[in-house]
Protein backbone atom coordinates (compact mmCIF):
# COMPACT_ATOMS: atom_id res chain seq x y z
CA UNK A 1 0.00 0.00 0.00
CA UNK A 2 1.26 3.43 -0.86
CA UNK A 3 1.81 6.21 1.50
CA UNK A 4 -0.83 8.36 -0.72
CA UNK A 5 -3.30 5.71 -0.15
CA UNK A 6 -2.33 4.51 3.64
CA UNK A 7 -4.93 5.78 6.49
CA UNK A 8 -4.20 9.14 7.88
CA UNK A 9 -2.50 9.38 11.41
CA UNK A 10 -5.17 11.53 13.39
CA UNK A 11 -3.51 13.82 16.17
CA UNK A 12 -6.10 14.99 18.79
CA UNK A 13 -4.29 18.32 20.34
CA UNK A 14 -5.92 20.95 21.51
CA UNK A 15 -2.82 23.59 21.49
CA UNK A 16 -2.99 24.59 18.23
CA UNK A 17 0.77 25.55 17.69
CA UNK A 18 1.11 22.08 18.44
CA UNK A 19 -1.44 20.78 15.96
CA UNK A 20 1.26 22.62 13.39
CA UNK A 21 4.04 21.23 14.63
CA UNK A 22 2.98 17.95 14.52
CA UNK A 23 1.33 18.63 11.29
CA UNK A 24 4.46 19.60 9.83
CA UNK A 25 7.01 16.96 11.38
CA UNK A 26 4.51 14.38 10.32
CA UNK A 27 3.64 16.32 6.64
CA UNK A 28 7.35 16.04 6.07
CA UNK A 29 8.18 12.74 6.88
CA UNK A 30 5.41 11.35 4.67
CA UNK A 31 2.20 10.69 6.76
CA UNK A 32 -0.97 11.86 5.79
CA UNK A 33 -2.28 13.64 9.09
CA UNK A 34 -5.69 14.90 9.70
CA UNK A 35 -5.71 17.02 12.99
CA UNK A 36 -9.05 17.78 15.78
CA UNK A 37 -9.08 20.25 18.54
CA UNK A 38 -11.22 18.40 20.81
CA UNK A 39 -12.49 14.96 21.99
CA UNK A 40 -15.85 15.29 20.49
CA UNK A 41 -14.45 16.64 16.59
CA UNK A 42 -11.31 13.69 17.21
CA UNK A 43 -14.19 10.96 18.09
CA UNK A 44 -16.43 12.28 14.77
CA UNK A 45 -13.42 12.20 12.81
CA UNK A 46 -11.98 8.73 14.08
CA UNK A 47 -15.58 7.78 13.37
CA UNK A 48 -16.10 8.95 9.73
CA UNK A 49 -12.49 8.12 8.69
CA UNK A 50 -9.86 4.36 8.63
CA UNK A 51 -7.17 5.59 10.75
CA UNK A 52 -5.13 3.13 12.28
CA UNK A 53 -3.04 5.45 14.26
CA UNK A 54 -4.08 7.92 16.59
CA UNK A 55 -1.81 10.64 18.53
CA UNK A 56 -3.57 11.57 21.41
CA UNK A 57 -3.43 14.38 24.06
CA UNK A 58 -4.41 12.88 27.82
CA UNK A 59 -5.88 16.73 28.54
CA UNK A 60 -8.77 17.88 26.42
CA UNK A 61 -10.95 21.05 26.94
CA UNK A 62 -13.96 18.90 26.77
CA UNK A 63 -13.34 15.37 28.10
CA UNK A 64 -10.39 13.38 29.53
CA UNK A 65 -7.99 11.88 26.70
CA UNK A 66 -8.34 8.22 28.59
CA UNK A 67 -11.94 7.97 28.34
CA UNK A 68 -11.58 8.77 25.38
CA UNK A 69 -9.06 6.73 24.08
CA UNK A 70 -11.12 3.55 25.75
CA UNK A 71 -13.81 4.64 22.95
CA UNK A 72 -11.49 4.46 20.19
CA UNK A 73 -9.98 1.48 21.08
CA UNK A 74 -13.79 0.29 21.31
CA UNK A 75 -14.50 1.22 18.21
CA UNK A 76 -11.39 -0.26 16.16
CA UNK A 77 -9.12 -2.34 18.54
CA UNK A 78 -6.51 -2.78 16.47
CA UNK A 79 -6.04 0.99 16.58
CA UNK A 80 -2.60 1.81 18.01
CA UNK A 81 -2.93 5.02 20.04
CA UNK A 82 0.31 7.02 21.35
CA UNK A 83 -0.44 9.24 24.26
CA UNK A 84 0.84 12.31 24.55
CA UNK A 85 0.88 13.66 28.29
CA UNK A 86 3.02 16.30 30.22
CA UNK A 87 5.25 15.77 32.57
CA UNK A 88 2.91 16.29 35.15
CA UNK A 89 -0.04 14.06 34.07
CA UNK A 90 2.57 10.60 33.74
CA UNK A 91 0.69 8.68 36.06
CA UNK A 92 -2.36 9.12 33.14
CA UNK A 93 -0.10 7.92 30.99
CA UNK A 94 1.00 4.68 32.55
CA UNK A 95 -3.12 4.23 33.35
CA UNK A 96 -3.47 5.16 29.46
CA UNK A 97 -0.63 2.08 28.86
CA UNK A 98 -2.45 -0.06 31.07
CA UNK A 99 -5.87 0.57 29.14
CA UNK A 100 -4.50 -0.38 26.06
CA UNK A 101 -2.01 2.70 24.87
CA UNK A 102 0.57 1.48 22.26
CA UNK A 103 3.35 3.99 23.99
CA UNK A 104 3.24 7.42 26.01
CA UNK A 105 5.38 10.11 24.84
CA UNK A 106 6.50 13.24 27.44
CA UNK A 107 6.09 16.80 25.98
CA UNK A 108 8.07 18.58 24.48
CA UNK A 109 8.38 15.31 21.99
CA UNK A 110 11.63 15.50 19.93
CA UNK A 111 10.96 14.68 16.03
CA UNK A 112 13.15 12.12 16.08
CA UNK A 113 11.24 10.40 19.13
CA UNK A 114 7.97 10.89 17.43
CA UNK A 115 8.71 9.60 14.27
CA UNK A 116 10.10 6.71 15.74
CA UNK A 117 7.30 5.98 17.76
CA UNK A 118 5.12 6.50 14.92
CA UNK A 119 7.45 3.88 12.53
CA UNK A 120 6.57 1.39 15.78
CA UNK A 121 3.44 1.87 15.84
CA UNK A 122 2.67 1.00 11.83
CA UNK A 123 4.43 -2.33 12.88
CA UNK A 124 3.95 -2.86 16.03
CA UNK A 125 3.88 -6.54 15.91
CA UNK A 126 6.60 -7.12 14.19
CA UNK A 127 9.35 -8.28 15.79
CA UNK A 128 6.87 -10.50 18.42
CA UNK A 129 5.40 -13.52 16.56
CA UNK A 130 8.93 -15.62 17.10
CA UNK A 131 9.57 -13.85 20.36
CA UNK A 132 6.03 -15.00 21.78
CA UNK A 133 6.67 -18.62 21.01
CA UNK A 134 8.00 -21.20 23.70
CA UNK A 135 10.93 -22.97 21.58
CA UNK A 136 14.41 -21.55 22.63
CA UNK A 137 15.27 -22.63 18.56
CA UNK A 138 13.17 -19.73 17.36
CA UNK A 139 11.59 -17.23 20.09
CA UNK A 140 15.31 -15.13 20.27
CA UNK A 141 16.29 -14.75 16.77
CA UNK A 142 13.48 -13.48 14.78
CA UNK A 143 13.99 -9.46 16.07
CA UNK A 144 17.17 -8.72 15.28
CA UNK A 145 17.38 -10.34 11.79
CA UNK A 146 14.66 -8.43 10.80
CA UNK A 147 15.69 -5.10 12.77
CA UNK A 148 18.71 -3.94 11.15
CA UNK A 149 19.84 -3.45 7.64
CA UNK A 150 23.42 -4.28 6.69
CA UNK A 151 25.52 -6.97 6.43
CA UNK A 152 28.45 -5.45 7.77
CA UNK A 153 30.62 -7.54 10.20
CA UNK A 154 30.35 -5.20 12.92
CA UNK A 155 26.29 -5.69 12.37
CA UNK A 156 26.49 -8.90 12.17
CA UNK A 157 27.99 -9.16 15.66
CA UNK A 158 25.87 -6.32 16.88
CA UNK A 159 22.47 -8.67 15.52
CA UNK A 160 24.83 -12.12 16.97
CA UNK A 161 24.92 -10.35 20.58
CA UNK A 162 21.20 -8.99 20.58
CA UNK A 163 20.26 -12.60 19.92
CA UNK A 164 22.28 -13.70 22.91
CA UNK A 165 21.16 -11.40 25.45
CA UNK A 166 17.74 -11.17 24.22
CA UNK A 167 16.32 -14.04 26.31
CA UNK A 168 18.27 -13.37 29.60
CA UNK A 169 17.47 -10.81 33.01
CA UNK A 170 21.15 -9.31 32.12
CA UNK A 171 20.94 -5.55 31.58
CA UNK A 172 22.16 -3.99 28.04
CA UNK A 173 24.58 -1.08 28.05
CA UNK A 174 24.09 0.74 24.81
CA UNK A 175 26.60 3.25 23.31
CA UNK A 176 26.99 5.26 20.38
CA UNK A 177 27.18 8.28 18.32
CA UNK A 178 23.22 9.71 18.25
CA UNK A 179 21.27 7.97 14.91
CA UNK A 180 23.28 4.73 15.02
CA UNK A 181 20.36 2.58 16.18
CA UNK A 182 20.39 2.74 19.84
CA UNK A 183 16.40 2.93 20.78
CA UNK A 184 16.04 0.01 17.59
CA UNK A 185 19.01 -2.08 19.38
CA UNK A 186 16.58 -1.62 22.57
CA UNK A 187 13.78 -2.18 21.08
CA UNK A 188 15.04 -5.33 19.29
CA UNK A 189 16.57 -6.88 22.72
CA UNK A 190 12.72 -6.13 23.93
CA UNK A 191 11.22 -7.60 20.97
CA UNK A 192 13.23 -11.14 21.12
CA UNK A 193 12.39 -11.92 24.68
CA UNK A 194 10.29 -13.61 26.27
CA UNK A 195 8.77 -10.02 27.87
CA UNK A 196 7.53 -9.15 23.84
CA UNK A 197 4.22 -8.87 24.82
CA UNK A 198 5.42 -6.65 28.27
CA UNK A 199 5.54 -2.56 27.97
CA UNK A 200 8.02 -1.15 26.25
CA UNK A 201 9.25 2.13 28.64
CA UNK A 202 11.16 4.27 27.12
CA UNK A 203 12.47 7.34 29.15
CA UNK A 204 14.78 9.99 27.91
CA UNK A 205 17.06 10.96 31.20
CA UNK A 206 18.36 14.26 29.11
CA UNK A 207 14.99 15.36 28.45
CA UNK A 208 12.72 15.84 31.96
CA UNK A 209 13.75 18.18 34.15
CA UNK A 210 16.36 16.72 37.07
CA UNK A 211 14.17 17.88 39.67
CA UNK A 212 10.87 15.65 37.99
CA UNK A 213 13.39 12.85 36.63
CA UNK A 214 12.70 10.83 40.15
CA UNK A 215 8.61 11.25 39.45
CA UNK A 216 8.90 10.38 36.35
CA UNK A 217 11.08 7.19 37.26
CA UNK A 218 9.61 6.07 40.10
CA UNK A 219 6.22 7.89 40.82
CA UNK A 220 5.29 10.12 43.67
CA UNK A 221 2.51 10.39 46.53
CA UNK A 222 -0.27 12.66 46.79
CA UNK A 223 0.42 15.25 48.58
CA UNK A 224 4.63 14.56 48.40
CA UNK A 225 5.33 17.93 47.15
CA UNK A 226 3.72 20.98 45.86
CA UNK A 227 1.43 19.99 42.51
CA UNK A 228 0.91 16.20 43.75
CA UNK A 229 -2.41 16.16 44.00
CA UNK A 230 -2.44 12.40 42.78
CA UNK A 231 -0.57 8.79 43.62
CA UNK A 232 1.06 8.63 40.38
CA UNK A 233 2.89 5.52 39.46
CA UNK A 234 6.19 6.15 37.80
CA UNK A 235 7.98 4.72 34.53
CA UNK A 236 9.12 1.49 36.28
CA UNK A 237 6.05 0.35 37.51
CA UNK A 238 4.37 1.72 33.91
CA UNK A 239 7.22 -1.24 32.49
CA UNK A 240 6.70 -3.99 35.06
CA UNK A 241 6.50 -7.38 32.70
CA UNK A 242 8.62 -5.47 30.47
CA UNK A 243 11.64 -3.65 29.69
CA UNK A 244 12.58 -0.05 31.24
CA UNK A 245 14.68 1.95 27.88
CA UNK A 246 16.78 4.61 30.24
CA UNK A 247 17.93 6.74 26.96
CA UNK A 248 20.97 9.60 27.98
CA UNK A 249 21.30 7.64 31.16
CA UNK A 250 24.94 9.86 31.93
CA UNK A 251 22.49 12.58 32.37
CA UNK A 252 21.08 11.64 35.30
CA UNK A 253 21.10 13.50 38.24
CA UNK A 254 24.00 12.17 40.95
CA UNK A 255 21.28 12.08 43.73
CA UNK A 256 18.80 9.58 41.59
CA UNK A 257 21.56 7.62 40.63
CA UNK A 258 21.79 6.13 44.26
CA UNK A 259 18.30 5.53 44.20
CA UNK A 260 18.04 3.52 40.57
CA UNK A 261 21.22 1.73 42.37
CA UNK A 262 19.01 0.64 44.97
CA UNK A 263 16.32 0.10 42.72
CA UNK A 264 18.55 -2.65 40.42
CA UNK A 265 19.67 -4.28 43.64
CA UNK A 266 16.45 -4.64 45.16
CA UNK A 267 13.91 -4.65 42.14
CA UNK A 268 11.47 -2.39 44.31
CA UNK A 269 10.47 0.82 43.72
CA UNK A 270 9.57 3.94 46.70
CA UNK A 271 7.88 6.58 44.98
CA UNK A 272 8.36 10.05 46.17
CA UNK A 273 6.58 10.69 49.87
CA UNK A 274 6.08 6.70 49.84
CA UNK A 275 7.05 4.64 52.67
CA UNK A 276 6.95 1.23 51.86
CA UNK A 277 8.41 -0.41 48.68
CA UNK A 278 6.77 -1.84 46.24
CA UNK A 279 8.03 -5.06 43.45
CA UNK A 280 8.53 -4.67 40.17
CA UNK A 281 9.98 -6.88 37.59
CA UNK A 282 11.39 -5.08 35.16
CA UNK A 283 14.16 -5.52 32.43
CA UNK A 284 16.89 -2.66 31.82
CA UNK A 285 18.68 -1.25 29.06
CA UNK A 286 19.90 2.01 29.00
CA UNK A 287 21.80 4.06 26.55
CA UNK A 288 24.21 6.96 26.25
CA UNK A 289 26.10 8.45 23.02
CA UNK A 290 28.59 9.88 25.63
CA UNK A 291 31.70 7.57 26.94
CA UNK A 292 30.24 6.22 30.10
CA UNK A 293 33.51 5.95 31.78
CA UNK A 294 34.76 9.20 30.80
CA UNK A 295 31.52 10.47 32.64
CA UNK A 296 32.46 7.85 35.42
CA UNK A 297 36.27 9.75 35.58
CA UNK A 298 34.92 12.99 35.24
CA UNK A 299 32.43 12.25 38.90
CA UNK A 300 29.76 12.96 36.65
CA UNK A 301 28.47 9.17 36.40
CA UNK A 302 28.61 6.57 39.56
CA UNK A 303 31.27 4.08 39.44
CA UNK A 304 29.29 1.11 41.17
CA UNK A 305 25.97 1.97 39.31
CA UNK A 306 28.46 2.09 36.04
CA UNK A 307 29.27 -1.68 36.79
CA UNK A 308 26.23 -2.64 37.61
CA UNK A 309 24.72 -1.63 34.51
CA UNK A 310 27.62 -2.58 32.63
CA UNK A 311 26.86 -6.03 32.22
CA UNK A 312 26.24 -6.24 28.24
CA UNK A 313 27.61 -3.75 26.60
CA UNK A 314 26.35 -3.42 23.03
CA UNK A 315 27.94 -0.40 21.20
CA UNK A 316 26.02 0.81 17.83
CA UNK A 317 29.45 1.55 15.21
CA UNK A 318 29.27 4.87 13.60
CA UNK A 319 27.39 4.39 9.91
CA UNK A 320 31.22 5.56 8.75
CA UNK A 321 32.69 2.13 10.12
CA UNK A 322 30.25 -0.18 8.57
CA UNK A 323 31.60 -0.89 5.11
CA UNK A 324 29.01 -1.01 2.45
CA UNK A 325 26.25 -1.07 4.92
CA UNK A 326 25.56 2.90 3.60
CA UNK A 327 24.64 1.64 -0.08
CA UNK A 328 21.98 -1.42 1.93
CA UNK A 329 20.03 1.23 4.25
CA UNK A 330 20.04 3.63 1.05
CA UNK A 331 18.99 0.87 -1.50
CA UNK A 332 15.96 -0.36 1.23
CA UNK A 333 15.08 3.16 2.30
CA UNK A 334 14.37 3.75 -1.37
CA UNK A 335 12.50 1.21 -2.17
CA UNK A 336 10.59 1.18 1.04
CA UNK A 337 9.92 5.24 0.89
CA UNK A 338 9.11 4.78 -3.21
CA UNK A 339 6.39 2.48 -2.28
CA UNK A 340 5.06 4.68 0.39
CA UNK A 341 4.80 7.85 -1.95
CA UNK A 342 3.47 5.71 -4.97
CA UNK A 343 6.78 6.62 -7.13
CA UNK A 344 9.20 4.51 -9.31
CA UNK A 345 13.03 4.95 -9.10
CA UNK A 346 15.69 2.63 -10.44
CA UNK A 347 17.55 2.88 -7.85
CA UNK A 348 21.48 4.79 -7.20
CA UNK A 349 23.47 5.83 -9.70
CA UNK A 350 26.89 4.98 -10.08
CA UNK A 351 27.83 8.39 -8.91
CA UNK A 352 25.14 8.30 -6.02
CA UNK A 353 26.78 4.91 -4.85
CA UNK A 354 30.31 6.46 -4.66
CA UNK A 355 29.56 9.66 -3.28
CA UNK A 356 27.72 7.77 -0.47
CA UNK A 357 30.65 5.73 0.03
CA UNK A 358 32.82 8.59 0.61
CA UNK A 359 30.84 10.69 3.08
CA UNK A 360 31.58 10.74 6.46
CA UNK A 361 27.38 10.67 7.27
CA UNK A 362 27.72 12.47 11.20
CA UNK A 363 23.86 11.73 11.49
CA UNK A 364 24.65 8.36 10.63
CA UNK A 365 21.54 6.09 9.79
CA UNK A 366 18.63 8.74 10.39
CA UNK A 367 20.54 11.07 8.08
CA UNK A 368 20.57 8.76 5.34
CA UNK A 369 17.31 7.94 5.52
CA UNK A 370 16.45 11.81 5.60
CA UNK A 371 18.45 12.01 2.69
CA UNK A 372 16.22 9.31 0.76
CA UNK A 373 12.69 10.59 1.77
CA UNK A 374 13.97 14.08 0.33
CA UNK A 375 14.22 12.46 -2.80
CA UNK A 376 11.40 10.45 -2.98
CA UNK A 377 9.44 13.15 -2.03
CA UNK A 378 10.57 15.87 -4.57
CA UNK A 379 10.94 13.95 -7.54
CA UNK A 380 8.67 11.42 -9.53
CA UNK A 381 11.17 8.40 -9.97
CA UNK A 382 14.16 7.28 -12.49
CA UNK A 383 17.39 6.67 -11.78
CA UNK A 384 18.38 8.68 -8.44
CA UNK A 385 21.36 10.85 -9.37
CA UNK A 386 23.23 13.84 -8.05
CA UNK A 387 21.55 16.89 -9.20
CA UNK A 388 18.65 15.15 -7.13
CA UNK A 389 20.19 14.95 -3.82
CA UNK A 390 19.99 17.73 -1.14
CA UNK A 391 22.41 20.64 -1.65
CA UNK A 392 23.66 20.81 1.62
CA UNK A 393 24.90 16.74 1.26
CA UNK A 394 28.09 18.02 -0.88
CA UNK A 395 29.31 20.28 1.44
CA UNK A 396 30.28 17.03 3.41
CA UNK A 397 32.20 15.87 0.63
CA UNK A 398 35.15 17.55 1.33
CA UNK A 399 38.53 16.17 2.08
CA UNK A 400 38.89 15.17 5.69
CA UNK A 401 42.02 17.55 7.33
CA UNK A 402 45.45 15.19 8.40
CA UNK A 403 45.53 14.98 12.08
CA UNK A 404 46.88 17.38 14.00
CA UNK A 405 50.72 16.33 15.90
CA UNK A 406 50.33 16.40 19.27
CA UNK A 407 51.54 19.66 20.76
CA UNK A 408 54.43 20.27 23.06
CA UNK A 409 54.49 21.05 26.48
CA UNK A 410 56.09 24.60 25.20
CA UNK A 411 53.40 24.80 22.34
CA UNK A 412 50.23 24.21 24.68
CA UNK A 413 51.52 26.95 26.84
CA UNK A 414 51.66 29.42 24.11
CA UNK A 415 47.71 29.96 24.82
CA UNK A 416 45.97 33.70 24.59
CA UNK A 417 46.55 35.58 27.71
CA UNK A 418 42.48 36.40 27.38
CA UNK A 419 42.26 32.39 28.80
CA UNK A 420 44.49 32.39 31.13
CA UNK A 421 43.43 35.61 32.99
CA UNK A 422 39.98 33.99 33.71
CA UNK A 423 38.31 31.18 35.57
CA UNK A 424 37.74 27.74 33.94
CA UNK A 425 33.83 28.55 34.10
CA UNK A 426 34.36 31.63 32.32
CA UNK A 427 36.53 29.85 29.71
CA UNK A 428 34.11 27.23 28.91
CA UNK A 429 30.94 29.84 28.86
CA UNK A 430 33.05 31.62 26.23
CA UNK A 431 33.84 28.49 24.34
CA UNK A 432 30.32 27.71 23.79
CA UNK A 433 28.93 30.99 22.75
CA UNK A 434 31.53 30.87 20.09
CA UNK A 435 30.83 26.85 19.03
CA UNK A 436 27.18 28.00 18.68
CA UNK A 437 28.02 31.14 16.99
CA UNK A 438 30.17 29.30 14.52
CA UNK A 439 27.24 26.93 13.75
CA UNK A 440 24.65 30.16 13.49
CA UNK A 441 23.14 29.13 16.66
CA UNK A 442 22.04 25.32 16.05
CA UNK A 443 22.68 23.53 19.59
CA UNK A 444 22.76 20.25 18.19
CA UNK A 445 25.51 20.91 15.99
CA UNK A 446 27.31 23.09 18.22
CA UNK A 447 26.47 20.07 21.01
CA UNK A 448 28.57 17.48 18.14
CA UNK A 449 31.11 19.84 17.74
CA UNK A 450 31.66 19.95 21.75
CA UNK A 451 31.25 15.87 22.36
CA UNK A 452 28.33 16.58 24.61
CA UNK A 453 24.05 15.92 24.56
CA UNK A 454 22.29 18.58 23.46
CA UNK A 455 20.37 18.29 26.47
CA UNK A 456 23.58 19.16 28.38
CA UNK A 457 24.11 22.04 26.01
CA UNK A 458 20.72 23.69 26.64
CA UNK A 459 20.67 23.18 30.63
CA UNK A 460 23.76 25.20 30.68
CA UNK A 461 22.49 27.86 28.54
CA UNK A 462 19.42 28.28 30.64
CA UNK A 463 21.26 28.49 33.71
CA UNK A 464 23.36 31.14 31.56
CA UNK A 465 20.44 32.82 31.09
CA UNK A 466 19.04 32.82 34.83
CA UNK A 467 22.35 33.98 36.34
CA UNK A 468 22.27 37.20 33.88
Amino acid sequence: MSRRSAPPVLVIEDTASLRLVYRTILTAAGHPVEVAASAAEGLAMFRAGTMRTVLLDLVLPDREGLHLMRDILAIRPGTQVIVLTAHGSVGKAVEAMRAGAHEFLVKPVEEARLLAALANAAAPAAPRPAATVSSADTAPAAAPSGSFIGSSEAMLRIQGKITSVAGSMATVFITGESGTGKELAALAVHGASARANGPFIALNCGAIPQDLLESEVFGHMKGSFTGAISDKPGAAQAADGGTLFLDEICEMAPALQTKLLRFLQTSTVVPVGATKPRKVNVRIVCATNRDPMDAVRRGQFREDLFYRLFVVPIHMPPLRDRADDVIEIAETALARFAEEEGRSFDGLSPEVLALFRRLPWPGNVRQVLNVIRNVVVLHPGGLVTPGMLPENLFAQDEPRPAPVAPQSPADQTALPETLLNRPLAEIERMVIEAVLTRHGGSVPKAARTLELSPSTLYRKLEGWGSAR
